[in-house]
């Protein structure tokens, strides 16, 4: 009887403990799976906070360039060609500027005499001649005498002491003339000088003018421009292919319900012009605004959410995507995380393969064998490209980031392969960028504009200045022309903007604008 009930404690007793080591290894791969959990999350986090470290650590200290070297990408050639003249190559010898006046200077020797018997030197036939580039700025008055009549006759019709008239001035009763306002406004919005050293530079060549001056003047000035920036947006508007892009820009004025003075200067660009625009929101409503009017064309532009929520809204307009974005994504991959740079850097080489592929393709002839042959390798390599994203997102393994990568490529596939169906369609959008450079390089000299006016003619004058350039006209040459117009007119925008607008002028105008001699063209207007 005893030993049935000890038989009996044993098997509940070992029961139990089969229980609880059942319970006991639960627990522990619990526990196991909590920790490789945590371990791989901390590592995710790790990995993470490496990577900002070293995206950080790239824009402080790396070189601003996003051009592949030979460390990062294979498809470079091992040794690269510099810039510049290569050495033993034949140059060109050196340039005379025969377009420049001239001012003729004669040296003669102080002592021409033999210096051992002291006979004196007889003058050779001829000289020797040299040529020295100099330039000479200088400030001056213009003395106007006008010269007063009185009439001899008795007829009466004439009373009195006639006048010459008054010269135009540009500002009603200003002291400063046309090349002082000119030079004013190249300064500042073409060579991106802020007013401060301008006013320094005036003065050191004798001329001084104060601060409050040149504001006043400069907002005198502004609506001279308004008709020539609304002739540039209204061609803008015609034309059915446009780059795109917007960058921040400083107004230090205090908006009702705006936080900050952070506003953003936008510039559209097409074949004839750049037009930028200065607004207190980078919402869509700015290109609504700008593309008010337009039913169909085609837009190269970034990711940025605007654009595709202006696309939403007007279905005739379709964006091309810029391939050199989808290539940073690549390189900030690789070096935020270096243990997929390889991979990473393998898209970048097929990304480099493209624009290889587009550029032999634009250089055959239309309709030729060549440029359809290019066609179809272009469009092979593209379909390939997209198979091979396509399998990295749906594959479980791609490491993550890779895969964010991968999947943003395949949301915005349809504007990035835009360029292959429309052969005029850039594959990036570079030229909004670098049309982007002169309100950069104004934003880090002059931070901005003191007042929306003042942004508003900043506005103004870029778009002014970058379409002339897009035309190959001399900015002082047309600003010069243009401003003596509006003096001619009383201080107005001239009546006939045409005169003034590159695409209206015929070829004789447009060479004179592209002349650097402006006077020529006051004494022939």
């Amino acid at each position: 009887m005893a030993a049935k009930y000890w038989q009996a404690m044993h098997r509940k007793a070992t029961a139990k403990f089969d229980q609880q080591e059942v319970r006991h290894d639960r627990l522990v791969r619990e526990l196991k799976a909590r920790a490789l959990k945590s371990n791989a999350a901390l590592q995710a986090e790790l990995d993470l906070a490496l990577a900002q470290v070293r995206d950080l650590q790239k824009r402080l200290f790396s070189t601003k360039s996003e051009q592949s070297n030979p460390s990062e990408s294979r498809s470079l050639a091992a040794t690269c060609r510099k810039r510049g003249q290569q050495r033993g190559t034949i140059g060109h010898g050196r340039t005379i500027e025969s377009k420049l006046s001239q001012r003729h200077e004669d040296i003669v020797l102080e002592i021409a005499q033999c210096p051992e018997c002291g006979l004196a030197f007889k003058e050779f036939a001829g000289t020797e001649d040299a040529q020295v580039l100099e330039i000479e700025v200088k400030a001056y008055r213009r003395v106007i005498h006008r010269h007063r009549y009185s009439p001899t006759c008795q007829c009466g019709c004439v009373s009195g002491i006639v006048t010459a008239p008054s010269p135009a001035r540009l500002i009603e009763r200003g002291k400063f003339g046309i090349s002082v306002w000119t030079s004013v406004l190249l300064d500042k919005f073409a060579y991106g000088r802020p007013s401060h050293r301008l006013l320094q530079d005036l003065a050191d060549h004798g001329l001084n003018m104060a601060p409050g001056t040149l504001a006043g003047g400069l907002l005198t000035i502004a609506p001279f421009f308004k008709p020539v920036d609304d002739a540039l947006l209204a061609k803008l508007r015609t034309e059915p292919y446009w780059h795109a892009d917007e960058t921040r820009w400083a107004v230090f004025v205090d908006v009702l319900g705006k936080v900050g003075h952070r506003w953003y200067m936008w510039v559209f660009q097409s074949s004839s012009v750049v037009h930028y625009v200065v607004d207190e929101s980078r919402a869509a409503e700015v290109i609504m605004a700008e593309f008010d009017g337009v039913k169909k064309g085609i837009i190269s532009c970034d990711r940025y959410s605007g654009y595709k929520r202006f696309a939403r809204l007007n279905p005739g307009i379709k964006l091309a995507f810029c391939w050199a974005h989808q290539r940073r994504d690549f390189l900030d991959l690789a070096n935020s995380y270096p243990q997929c740079s390889e991979w990473a850097l393998q898209w970048v080489d097929r990304i480099g393969n493209l624009y290889h592929l587009n550029r032999l393709r634009l250089k055959a002839l239309t309709n030729s064998p060549e440029r359809v042959n290019s066609q179809l390798v272009l469009e092979q390599a593209v379909r390939q490209m997209a198979s091979d994203c396509a399998v990295g997102v749906a594959n479980h393994e791609t490491f993550p980031p890779a895969a964010k990568v991968l999947q943003s490529m395949t949301t915005h596939w349809a504007g990035l392969i835009v360029f292959v169906a429309c052969p005029w369609v850039d594959i990036d959008n570079n030229q909004a960028e670098r049309s982007m450079r002169s309100p950069v390089v104004g934003r880090k000299n002059f931070n901005g504009s003191g007042s929306e006016g003042s942004a508003e003619l900043a506005a103004t004058m870029y778009s002014l200045f970058a379409t002339m350039k897009l035309w190959g006209l001399n900015l002082r040459t047309w600003l010069t022309a243009y401003l003596q117009a509006c003096a001619d007119n009383s201080n107005a925008p001239p009546a006939d903007i045409d005169a003034f607008l590159p695409w209206k002028m015929n070829a004789k105008r447009l060479a004179q604008m592209r002349a650097c001699r402006p006077q020529e063209i006051l004494d022939t207007s």
